[in-house]
């Protein structure tokens, strides 16, 4: 029997094992999409306690406990934190094949020292061992994502934000983390929002473009766009329900727009034909820019709508969505590759049934411009465990270029989520070595450690630019 998470955790052959700590274990970190908070990291935010650090806003953890039977009073209520990580602490004991458990267990030994279990016996000595911990100066935001060996990091940003907080880091000479926005322009395209039309207005103001039709808008994106730049964002990100290709001409989309600002209602096929209209001039400009285009698509949220009215979005209510958009996204990328206008672009679908189906599509888009120009994105949320790590990157490999992936990233709001980087490490260089094992691939540890290399580092490094 193996000892419980030691060294060798995940790596069940002599090779994972070789690639992992004479290759994979020390190389940085790129994290090109989270969601963790800029004014965080621009104030060196300390945490009071492993509470705050750990349960504020992690609906891994919130789903979690809510399957376990804990009362919500222990999760987003009014608990005491110390009431939260014991409940917490009694839930992830028994979690037993989720990540989550992993994850938990490499960040109490990777931050805090602590190699034992937790669970509700433990509790007190983990809390009392972690908060002790967090009192040092080398706990704060900075320190972590320093003692992450983090280079580079790109935030999720609406396209009304000031950016101030990039710019304040930037300004930090003692901080040598890149920390750039990202384009998250969600808001402009879901016209059927009642926020809609308040969100335009606040886009005109921070455009200084009056938007009253399409072109005022397209203006008004670009303004934006180009502020982005400057402050060396060159990557976006879109948040799709499902990828839709409906395409209109122009003055069917300023008619669209122009009814909606006006307050009036649109229907299902407008509202297509205005989102269709939407990404296909962002990505157009995104190909002009050098931006690399993330998709992310298959999410239905906010299932819960009693939840949702108490707690709001992004709480722990959202589940994989069947749908499956195969032809609609080969025509929409198929659309711009005829403009030659097709950026960099990155897949994501949360329904891992999607696998082969994005990386057929992606082969019919590689142009030999860089390598694996259309991305097959790393197992997504409901997916970012060992077995869809493997199915991901088994349905890469045996449908297009395994060795060009561009790798893991958080899609965190956690300062101590980087040893997700580790856990999807060790998968990959045990995968790969299973290869060797049985014969699949040559025992030749030259090429197999510029292979785990590249994509544990070097391909996100050069694909994006940085």
């Amino acid at each position: 029997m193996k000892e419980f998470m030691n060294e060798n955790f995940m790596l069940n052959t002599d090779v994972a094992v070789k690639l992992f700590h004479g290759c994979a274990k020390t190389l940085p970190i790129i994290d090109y999409h989270c969601h963790i908070n800029p004014a965080e990291i621009a104030n060196d935010k300390k945490f009071e306690n492993i509470t705050s650090v750990w349960l504020g806003g992690d609906h891994y953890k919130w789903r979690l406990m809510r399957a376990a039977g804990v009362d919500e009073k222990y999760i987003t209520g009014d608990g005491s934190d110390r009431e939260k990580f014991q409940k917490y602490a009694e839930t992830i004991s028994r979690c037993i094949g989720n990540p989550v458990f992993h994850w938990t267990h490499l960040e109490l030994q990777r931050y805090f020292g602590y190699h034992g279990v937790l669970s509700g016996e433990t509790a007190e000595e983990v809390w009392s061992l972690c908060n002790d911990k967090l009192k040092s100066p080398d706990m704060s935001v900075k320190n972590l994502i320093k003692k992450s060996n983090v280079r580079v990091i790109c935030t999720t940003d609406d396209p009304v934000d000031t950016l101030e907080w990039h710019k304040s880091i930037a300004e930090d000479k003692s901080f040598d983390v890149r920390v750039l926005p990202a384009w998250r322009p969600d808001k402009i395209m879901n016209a059927e929002n009642p926020e809609f039309i308040d969100y335009i207005e606040k886009l005109s103001e921070k455009s200084g473009i009056d938007i009253k039709n399409l072109g005022d808008l397209k203006s008004a994106v670009k303004n934006r766009m180009e502020f982005f730049a400057s402050m060396g964002c060159c990557v976006s990100d879109h948040a799709l329900e499902y990828v839709d290709y409906l395409p209109a001409s122009d003055e069917e989309i300023n008619e669209i727009l122009t009814k909606r600002l006006k307050g009036g209602e649109i229907s299902e096929l407008e509202i297509r034909r205005y989102k269709t209209a939407f990404m296909l001039f962002c990505a157009r400009e995104y190909s002009k820019m050098g931006w690399v285009m993330q998709l992310h698509y298959g999410c239905k949220r906010n299932n819960n709508p009693l939840q949702f009215e108490i707690l709001g979005p992004d709480t722990g209510y959202d589940c994989i969505n069947n749908y499956a958009p195969s032809s609609l996204m080969a025509d929409f990328l198929g659309s711009l590759s005829k403009e030659r206008a097709l950026p960099k672009t990155i897949i994501y679908s949360l329904n891992p049934n999607d696998n082969a189906a994005i990386d057929t599509i992606a082969g019919c888009f590689q142009d030999g411009s860089c390598v694996n120009k259309i991305q097959h994105g790393s197992a997504w949320w409901f997916n970012d465990h060992n077995s869809g790590m493997r199915e991901q990157m088994i349905s890469l490999a045996n449908e297009g270029f395994l060795a060009g992936f561009v790798g893991m990233l958080t899609d965190s709001r956690s300062f101590l989520s980087y040893p997700r980087h580790e856990y999807f490490r060790r998968i990959l260089c045990n995968l790969i070595g299973e290869w060797v094992e049985n014969g699949e691939y040559p025992d030749d540890m030259s090429k197999l450690s510029k292979i785990v290399s590249d994509i544990s580092y070097y391909n996100t490094k050069n694909y994006f630019g940085f």
